[in-house]
C-alpha cells in the first residue's frame, strides 16, 4: 500500500506540472487592478491554488481541467515575484510558480499613429532577411521554401531593422507590419494571420525582444510602429484551440459554416438574424477558428494580450483585422479597455465595405451607428470607399460626370458622415489587392496617384515596394502580390536599398516618393486642415488644403489633353494667397487670371 501511495503520489506531481501561464508577467499601476491569469497543465483544476503576496479573489474551474483562471486584485501591489503554489487535497504542495509583477516604465507615453505620419506596410517574410540562422525551426512545422510563391522565404524583424535607414530617407514616419507572431500552418504561414501562439513571435522572425527592439530603433528616430492585431479568429494550430477551455470558446456549428463576408449587415435595418449569426459567427476560413468574444473569460484573454503588448514592447497603436466579423458588443469593451490605459492610443479597424454609410458605422461617435443606439468607440477605420475611387479613377480619361476625377470629388461629398475624416487610414493598395503598379504601369500615373493620396485628408499608407515600381497582380495568386523585396537576400542580384544598386527607373520612383513624402512630413495644412474642393471640369480636379494662414492648392489634370483654368473661379480658395512654390518640380509660381497644366500630371502649390 505505501508503494502505491508513493506511485499514486508521484503521479499528481507529474500531473500538475504547469505548462503555460498567460500574460507571463503584469505590470504595477495599470489603470485597471483586476488581472486574470491562465494557468495550464494536466488536470490542473483538480488542484487548490495560493498565492503569498497577491490579492487572489477567485478561482474560476472550467469545462476542460487543463485550465485554472486565477483572477488577482493588484490594487496595492508593489513589483516583485509572487509564488503562486498548487496544492492537493492533502495540502501538500504539488508545483509552484514565481510571477513576476514588473514596474512600469517612468515618463513613458504613448504617442501613437495620426494624420502627421505616412505609414509604411511591410509582409515582413518577403522584406528582408536580416538572420539566415532563424529562416526554419525545429518546433514549427513549415521550412523556408523561397521556390515556392506561398512558401515561407527567410525575411525577418532583423531584415526590417537593418533598413530602417532607407525607410526614414524615403520619409516614412510610421511601420505597420502584418502579424508577426507565431502561426504554425503547415502550408502558407508567411502571412502569419492564422496565428498559433499570441504571446510569442514566431521564431522564424525573431524573438519577443527582437520585437521590442525594432519599436526602440523606430522611436530613436522618432518613428512608430503599429501591429497588426486579430481579435476574430486564431488558427486551428493555436494551442489553446487544440484544446479548448469550454465548449464555447469558438463558434461551432453541425457542419462547417463559412463566414458570409456580408460587413454591412450590421448596419442594415432589414438583416435577419441568421444572416447575421453566418458573419460573426461563420469561420473565415477552414483553418480559421472562428473566436467567441462573448465568452467572459476570453474577452479578458484577449484584452489582456493586446495590452501586454502596448506595455510589453511600446508599440503605437493597432491595425485590427477583420473587424466587421467580430460580434460588436464584446469589441467595445475590448477597444474602451485598451483606450483607459492609453487614452490617446489609436486603433485602425478593418472593414472592406464599398459605401460610406455602411463604413462610417464603424468610426466611434457615428451618427449612422447612433441611430441603431451603437457606438463602436474605434477611433478609425480604413477608408475602401476612397481606396476604389482612387484605383479607377485615373483610368477613366476625360469624365466629367461620373468617372475620372468625380469619383474622389463624390467621394469626399460624403465626409460628413464621419465624425474625424483625418483620422481615416487611405491608401491605394496594400496586402491584399493588386499593386498600383500594375493597374498603372508608367510613372506618370504613379505620380498622380501619390500626389492625391498625399494631400487628402486622412492618414496615408503605402505599401512595400511599390516606392521603387513593384508590381504583382492578384490574379495570379496572393504570392504575386507579395513578391521579395530585391536587395533583402544576400543572393539577391541587386539591392534596391541602395541607391547606386537601383536601377535608373527604380530611383525615379524612389527620388519622387522620397521628396514628396518629405514634404509631407513638415506640411500641417494637409495633416490636419480642412478641404475645399470644386467640380471637376474637363477631368481637372482643384482642391485646397488649409490651416490658420497655411494653404495648399492641388490641380489635377487626369484628361489626355493640356488644359489651361482659370482662376476667377478658385477665389474663395485661394483667399488673396496669388504666389507660391510648386513642391513637386521647386518651381515658384505667380498665380493671374489663369494656370496652364499639362495632360495626366499634377500641380501642388504651396502658398504663400
Amino acid at each position: 500500500m505505501r508503494y502505491l501511495s508513493i506511485l499514486f503520489f508521484v503521479s499528481l506531481i507529474t500531473n500538475a506540472q504547469i505548462k503555460r501561464i498567460e500574460p507571463p508577467f503584469w505590470w504595477e499601476g495599470m489603470n485597471d487592478s483586476k488581472l486574470q491569469v491562465l494557468i495550464y497543465g494536466d488536470n490542473i483544476a483538480r488542484y487548490k491554488v495560493k498565492s503569498k503576496g497577491m490579492d487572489l479573489i477567485n478561482v474560476e474551474r472550467v469545462e476542460n481541467e487543463n485550465y485554472l483562471f486565477l483572477n488577482f486584485n493588484l490594487s496595492f501591489q508593489k513589483k516583485g515575484f509572487y509564488d503562486i503554489d498548487l496544492y492537493d487535497s492533502f495540502d501538500r504542495k504539488i508545483d509552484n510558480y514565481s510571477y513576476e509583477i514588473k514596474s512600469r516604465e517612468k515618463g513613458k507615453k504613448i504617442s501613437s499613429f495620426n494624420s502627421s505620419d505616412v505609414i509604411y506596410l511591410i509582409m515582413p517574410d518577403r522584406f528582408a532577411n536580416g538572420n539566415q540562422s532563424n529562416d526554419s525551426h525545429p518546433d514549427l512545422t513549415e521550412k523556408v521554401n523561397r521556390k515556392e510563391q506561398d512558401g515561407r522565404h527567410g525575411g525577418d524583424i532583423e531584415g526590417i531593422i537593418k533598413n530602417l535607414d532607407y525607410l526614414q530617407e524615403l520619409g516614412i514616419t510610421t511601420i505597420w507590419s502584418t502579424p508577426l507572431c507565431e502561426d504554425n500552418d503547415p502550408k502558407v504561414s508567411y502571412h502569419t494571420y492564422a496565428q498559433s501562439d499570441v504571446y510569442r513571435i514566431d521564431p522564424r522572425f525573431g524573438t519577443n525582444n527582437d520585437y521590442k527592439r525594432l519599436a526602440e530603433n523606430l522611436h530613436q528616430r522618432g518613428m512608430k510602429i503599429i501591429m497588426d492585431y486579430v481579435t476574430n479568429h486564431w488558427g486551428i494550430e493555436h494551442w489553446m484551440i487544440k484544446d479548448l477551455p469550454n465548449k464555447d470558446w469558438i463558434h461551432k456549428f453541425d457542419k462547417y459554416v463559412n463566414t458570409n463576408h456580408r460587413k454591412e449587415i450590421h448596419s442594415d435595418p432589414y438583416a435577419s438574424k441568421k444572416d447575421k449569426k453566418e458573419l460573426i459567427q461563420g469561420w473565415f476560413v477552414p483553418s480559421m477558428a472562428d473566436l467567441n468574444q462573448s465568452n467572459p473569460l476570453l474577452l479578458k484573454y484577449l484584452i489582456q494580450n493586446a495590452i501586454w503588448w502596448i506595455e510589453f514592447a511600446n508599440i503605437d497603436g493597432f491595425r485590427v483585422d477583420t473587424f466587421p466579423y467580430n460580434n460588436p458588443k464584446p469589441m467595445v469593451e475590448w477597444v474602451k479597455s485598451i483606450r483607459n490605459e492609453y487614452p490617446n492610443f489609436n486603433i485602425v479597424g478593418e472593414g472592406w465595405m464599398h459605401n460610406t454609410i455602411h463604413l462610417s458605422y464603424w468610426q466611434e461617435n457615428s451618427p449612422i451607428a447612433d441611430i441603431k443606439g451603437f457606438n463602436s468607440f474605434l477611433p478609425s477605420v480604413m477608408d475602401f470607399t476612397l481606396n476604389d475611387a482612387l484605383v479607377k479613377s485615373f483610368s477613366e480619361r476625360n469624365s466629367n460626370w461620373e468617372g475620372g476625377m468625380t469619383r474622389i470629388y463624390k467621394n469626399l461629398q460624403n465626409d460628413f458622415l464621419y465624425t474625424n475624416v483625418n483620422n481615416l487610414l487611405i491608401f491605394a493598395e496594400n496586402h491584399d489587392t493588386n499593386r498600383i503598379n500594375d493597374f498603372y504601369p508608367e510613372l506618370k500615373d504613379y505620380k498622380r496617384m501619390m500626389s492625391v493620396l498625399m494631400t487628402l485628408r486622412g492618414i496615408p499608407q503605402i505599401y512595400y515596394g511599390s516606392e521603387i515600381g513593384m508590381t504583382g497582380k492578384k490574379e495570379n495568386g496572393d504570392g504575386d502580390i507579395r513578391r521579395d523585396f530585391p536587395g533583402g537576400w544576400l543572393t539577391d542580384n541587386k539591392n534596391a536599398f541602395l541607391k547606386e544598386e537601383r536601377t535608373i527607373e527604380q530611383n525615379n520612383y524612389f527620388e519622387f516618393t522620397k521628396k514628396l513624402l518629405n514634404w509631407r512630413k513638415s506640411n500641417e495644412a494637409v495633416h490636419q486642415g480642412k478641404t475645399l474642393h470644386y467640380t471637376p471640369q474637363n477631368d481637372v480636379y482643384v482642391y485646397f488644403r488649409f490651416l490658420d494662414n497655411l494653404r495648399v492648392m492641388i490641380v489635377v489634370n487626369n484628361s489626355s489633353e493640356d488644359q489651361t483654368i482659370l482662376l476667377d473661379r478658385f477665389e474663395e480658395g485661394l483667399n488673396g494667397k496669388y504666389n507660391g512654390i510648386e513642391i513637386l518640380s521647386n518651381n515658384k509660381i505667380t498665380l493671374g487670371k489663369s494656370l496652364k497644366i499639362k495632360a495626366g500630371m499634377v500641380k501642388i502649390i504651396e502658398l504663400n
